[in-house]
Formats: structure tokens, sequence, C-alpha cells
């Protein structure tokens, strides 16, 4: 018995959790009960207050979700992950260690994700109050063979479309 993961992975901005939460949704209807792991929300959950966003913290709490996600993923569930983690040693261990992964990236052009911007990570960086932001001054290690790239350049107009595609290319519908 084992479950399966889906990797969403792209800048801040890009739409991961957004594009996750509709694929939940889509899965409950569809009487599946899948386990969202969303980045952020672990990050609270987790409340480590020692674990910030230098890149040592960042990939200390991708492997905290990526063991996570395993653990739930080996009991069956279906795991949604939305998170940056935008390491390759991340991507290798994933693909070497789920029993069913398939991996997304998320992308969208640097202008589109500053206008987003629903956190003022971008803002913060630009006016010198921030630092530690993939896609800024810090260079993100996109996965090198995601099973789909999603180009998300829209308003999130069509996020239903969006995460239906994605089911069904990972095989759950």
């Amino acid at each position: 018995m084992h479950g399966k993961v889906i990797w969403l992975t792209g800048l801040s901005a890009s739409g991961k959790s957004t594009i996750a939460r509709a694929m939940q949704k889509i899965l409950n209807e569809e009487g599946m009960t899948p386990l969202l792991l969303d980045g952020d929300q672990f990050r609270e959950a987790v409340a480590d207050h020692n674990c910030g966003h230098d890149p040592e913290s960042r990939i200390l709490n991708a492997y905290r979700i990526s063991r996570f996600a395993n653990m739930a993923a080996r009991q069956g569930l279906i795991v949604i992950v939305a998170t940056m983690s935008l390491y390759h040693e991340i991507h290798r261990w994933n693909r070497n260690n789920f029993p069913d992964y398939f991996e997304v990236l998320i992308k969208a052009d640097i202008d589109v994700l500053k206008k987003r911007d629903p956190k003022g990570l971008y803002r913060h960086v630009e006016a010198g109050n921030a630092e530690n932001l993939p896609g800024m001054d810090l260079q993100p290690e996109f996965p090198l063979s995601p099973e789909l790239i999603v180009e998300n350049n829209e308003q999130l107009g069509n996020v239903e479309g969006i995460a239906l595609g994605i089911i069904r290319k990972a095989k759950l519908l």
C-alpha cells in the first residue's frame, strides 16, 4: 500500500498554493482525501523559530516537508505539496525516496510575480528590507526533469482547469 506525492514547486507567487487547494477540492469531490502540505502552513505548524529563510534553513525545512510527505505517502495517502524547495538535492531525494512521485514546476515571469506579490516579498527585497528570496537574491535550482511544467502567467483565472490538468497527468483521475 502506497500513495502518491504531487510536488508543486516554483517561485513565490507562481500559484503553487492556489493550484494545490484547487487540486485538493477536485479530489475531495471525487471521494478522495488528499493531504495538502503547503510550505508556509508547514513552517507555521512546526513553529521552529530557529529555521529562517536563509539557504541552510530553506534546505532544512524542505527536507522536513519531504520526510513528512514520504511518511504520509507510505501510509497510502495522496499528498499534494506546494513549496518552493528549489534545490536539486531535494528533488533528487524525493525521486529516490518517494514510492510514487510526480513533480510539477509552476513557472511565471518575474514581472508577473512582482505584480502578484501577495506577501510583499519582492517589494521588500527590492527596497533592501529583506533578503534570501529565490529568484531575486537567491539563485533558484529549478527541477531538472519535472514530469510537468505549467506556464502560469495568467492571473490564475483558470485555476480549476490547471488543477484538473495536473491531476489527470498524474493519473489520479
